[in-house]
């Protein structure tokens, strides 16, 4: 069977996926039932939505088949995978959200399309390096101009619509520094002086590259989005030991990353905060704090003890009380939340609760196929540049899911990112189709470069 056959029968377990989900949603709340004619809504709801699922998804296969047909033909699979699940369960959590999450999902596949078709060379990014590493720092500074949401600086407003520009400004950061890394990464190793067993690179050469990732780093500090410098700073170390071959590199990144962190923590009040509320989240003191406490890290961790090995059932997962029986941290209205965000930050709480450890199990597994594909295709890909890009946008993409999936079990202290492709938000959905895209083409060139030498 051909690699792009593989792909188009790989996307029936996703379509599948939504019409089962929904149909499970609708069973657990008694929607659509009424009877034997009830129970043929059911089946009618959820096959036509996936079937209009499974459409959109052969539409962008038949242009990744026109365009790259030698690209990785697993990558669209697991991508249309998680999205699936993710629409499912955010339809569990808010119906309103879920509309229009796909919504975002449809205009993240239009995008998806567009970048191939229009960007048929990416390597043409290479000229605008500059050009592209200044529009992603204009992107992080944008967010100071608007009002902040839980004391962080995360989304600008465009009429209703909230954007948070950091997630598009990552993939401006990884082309920068994959096209500036080609260029410069012998010089790094071989004019560098050495210190103690640590390679110095030269600051003629290391220094233009440290400004603009540098200043990136500080403004998302500015901004407070600690979860996207995590991001940044990881991609950095994976891209820069990927060019040089010099693990140094590596450990003196995270060892001044340690010290800067245990600085900073100390002195920056939200920062203390998140730090405070991992180290002791059962705190009674951080439980009852109205801003900046534990109650939310605290109630993810009880979903998820809560959830087992098997979970407590799709759809059963308590999110919301009555007022009367509202913990004191949480809002005093008629109907306060459990469990804060559920459909943002804590979406894999709600996961772990509903469907256990197996689930969530399963759900990383997938994400952990996701890394190896995009791993892989920087390992086939012969020019640096490609190389570097692949492996840069593969690294933040992993790093995505680990500061939030460590948040949430208090592996790490928790920030505020998104589950990518699952968590509801546009902005995230839009920026890692276009990152998908990206892999995609990165793919296909290094396929057919292989094959021509072979």
């Amino acid at each position: 069977m051909s690699a792009r056959n593989r792909e188009l029968f790989a996307l029936i377990p996703a379509a599948l996926l939504v019409s089962a989900g929904f149909a499970a949603v609708f069973l657990s709340r008694d929607d659509l039932l009424g009877g034997l004619s009830g129970t043929n809504e059911v089946s009618n709801a959820s096959l036509t939505y996936g079937a209009i699922f499974l459409g959109l998804c052969v539409a962008a296969h038949l242009v990744i088949r026109l365009t790259l047909p030698r690209a990785d033909p697993y990558l669209f699979p697991l991508a249309a995978l998680l999205a699936s699940f993710g629409l499912v369960m955010i339809y569990r959590i808010d119906d309103g959200l879920a509309r229009l999450q796909a919504q975002w999902f449809v205009i993240g596949l239009g995008l998806f399309t567009a970048t191939i078709v229009l960007l048929r060379d990416y390597r043409k990014l290479e000229r605008y390096r500059y050009l592209i590493a200044i529009g992603g720092i204009m992107l992080l500074l944008l967010p100071r101009a608007f009002t902040p949401v839980n004391g962080a600086y995360l989304s600008i407003q465009i009429g209703s619509l909230s954007v948070q520009p950091a997630e598009f400004a990552k993939l401006g950061i990884v082309v920068f520094l994959a096209s500036y890394l080609r260029d410069t990464r012998q010089l790094l190793v071989t004019a560098g002086r050495r210190f103690m067993g640590v390679t110095i690179p030269p600051l003629k050469h290391f220094g233009p590259m440290l400004v603009v990732w540098g200043t990136a780093m500080l403004l998302l500090f500015y901004i407070r989005d600690i979860g996207s410098s995590v991001m940044f700073f990881g991609a950095f170390l994976a891209m820069i030991y990927v060019a040089t071959d010099r693990l140094s590199f590596v450990v003196v990144g995270i060892v001044t990353f340690g010290l800067g962190a245990y600085l900073v923590a100390g002195h920056i009040g939200h920062i203390a905060d998140r730090i405070d509320a991992w180290q002791d989240p059962f705190n009674r003191t951080l439980l009852d704090k109205t801003s900046g406490g534990s109650y939310q890290l605290a109630q993810g961790l009880w979903a998820q003890a809560d959830g087992g090995v098997l979970g407590q059932g799709f759809g059963q997962a308590v999110l919301r009380i009555g007022g009367a029986n509202c913990p004191t941290a949480a809002s005093s209205t008629v109907n306060c939340s459990l469990l804060p965000a559920p459909h943002t930050d804590f979406i894999y709480a709600v996961i772990v609760n509903e469907l256990g450890l197996v689930g969530a199990a399963g759900l990383l597994c997938v994400y952990l196929l996701v890394v190896q594909r995009g791993f892989k295709i920087a390992m086939l890909a012969r020019d640096s540049f490609s190389k570097l890009l692949a492996t840069g946008l593969t690294s933040v993409f992993a790093l995505q899911v680990f500061v939030i999936v460590g948040g949430v079990t208090k592996l790490i202290p928790l920030t505020g990112v998104t589950l990518p492709f699952v968590s509801y938000g546009g902005s995230s959905v839009l920026a890692n189709f276009v990152l998908l895209a990206l892999l995609l083409m990165v793919s296909d060139r290094a396929r057919r470069e292989a094959e021509l030498a072979t």
